[in-house]
């Protein structure tokens, strides 16, 4: 569970960050610059990266046992399209489900480890 939570924030926190970079400046540099270098890269760089938080956040959501149509689901999947919204869904997905689901995870009794024999 630790390395779907580690994926998935890595990717939202990228994802963000593109996007807000396409958004508070390739756009800007699209419309006013008449520069479209920038947004074309940066966009198709955030295409990509958003299939993958797409993929991550999905795996997240189905190891947390959420159901694939339920409104936390959706919201999970859809924050990598609105700037900002990938923190703050993110920071709201962790204290809501991720940290009772780890506490969980520690709580229960793992596999016994075998006894180490004496030599």
């Amino acid at each position: 569970m630790r390395a779907a939570v580690l994926r998935y924030r890595v990717m939202a926190y990228v994802t963000g960050v593109v996007l807000m970079v396409l958004c508070f400046v390739g756009v800007p540099l699209q419309i006013w610059a008449h520069n479209e270098v920038v947004a074309s890269n940066v966009g198709t760089v955030h295409g990509i990266l958003y299939i993958i938080y797409l993929i991550t956040a999905f795996q997240l959501s189905r190891k947390l046992g959420l159901p694939v149509a339920s409104p936390a689901t959706v919201i999970l999947l859809l924050a990598g399209t609105i700037p900002v919204l990938t923190f703050v869904v993110e920071r709201w997905f962790t204290h809501r489900y991720i940290n009772p689901a780890l506490a969980a995870e520690a709580a229960a009794p793992g596999p016994a480890t075998p006894a180490r024999q004496p030599r």
